[in-house]
């Protein structure tokens, strides 16, 4: 068994996958498998296309309602006020 080891003193550069020459190519095939599935399929996405907006609406009530208070249901209004609890008089 042999192995391989730098001798040269030099710290081994860590590059990143994607700018590997290895990355590089895989990248390209991802993007040129996207140009033709894009290409070949459009007749297909542009019939997806008209069910997006439908699909937003529950995808924005899930991820967007997160600050309105919704969640204590049940807990007392402590720092609130009591603006909640009594109806206004009518003046």
């Amino acid at each position: 068994m042999s192995s391989f080891h730098d001798h040269s003193g030099r710290e081994p550069s860590h590059q990143n996958f994607l700018t590997s020459p290895t990355g590089l190519v895989l990248l390209g095939f991802i993007i040129i498998a996207g140009v033709y599935l894009a290409a070949e399929h459009r007749a297909h996405l542009w019939g997806l296309l008209i069910w997006l907006p439908l699909l937003a609406c529950p995808l924005m009530h899930l991820f967007m309602h997160g600050g309105h208070g919704h969640g204590d249901h049940g807990h007392s209004n402590q720092g609130r006020g009591n603006q909640g609890d009594r109806p206004r008089s009518a003046s």
